[in-house]
């Protein structure tokens, strides 16, 4: 029963917490409306969702999003320095990122997590999906484009195959 009424509720309650923070708002109305959108939206989407993610390890979604956000933090103190220092201390690059992960839902988040951090950005995914293209704001030579791929790899990839794979 509970399934059919919400049958994503993680998704569920992101949306009725999201409802919230963006209105920031408890009122009775907004408590309902946000509720409303948590159970109507994940129910009206699922025949578009074929292929559930199942997480299994919850230990590391947490690890995993504490050091998402402190690089978040550390990287825009340094795209600061760098956007507001001498034009000649940025030398942009893409890269191209080996992956070992396959299922799709650990690729999504890795690819939303490179965006997020500053300085990164996602661009593309091979075909075969064994490669994800990343513009990087500073990456001057191949050392540190292998420094890049590893930390990506190490700090990002690795957590997120313990949780998908």
């Amino acid at each position: 029963m509970i399934k059919r009424l919400a049958p994503a509720p993680l998704l569920s309650l992101l949306l009725f917490v999201s409802w919230l923070l963006l209105n920031e708002s408890a009122s009775v109305g907004n408590l309902l409306l946000a509720a409303l959108f948590g159970l109507s939206v994940p129910w009206f989407t699922e025949a578009f969702r074929p292929d559930k993610p199942r997480i299994k390890n919850w230990a590391t979604v947490v690890r995993l999003g504490a050091v998402v956000l402190r690089d978040i933090v550390v990287s825009n103190i340094e795209v600061a320095k760098r956007v507001l220092g001498p034009e000649a201390a940025i030398h942009s690059r893409f890269v191209w990122v080996p992956l070992r992960l396959r299922d799709p839902h650990g690729i999504t988040a890795l690819a939303g997590i490179i965006t997020l951090t500053p300085g990164t950005l996602s661009s593309d995914l091979s075909p075969d999906h064994r490669h994800l293209l990343v513009h990087a704001l500073h990456c001057p030579d191949a050392a540190a484009e292998a420094e890049l791929i590893a930390d990506i790899q190490a700090r990002y990839e690795a957590p997120l195959m313990e949780i998908f794979e």
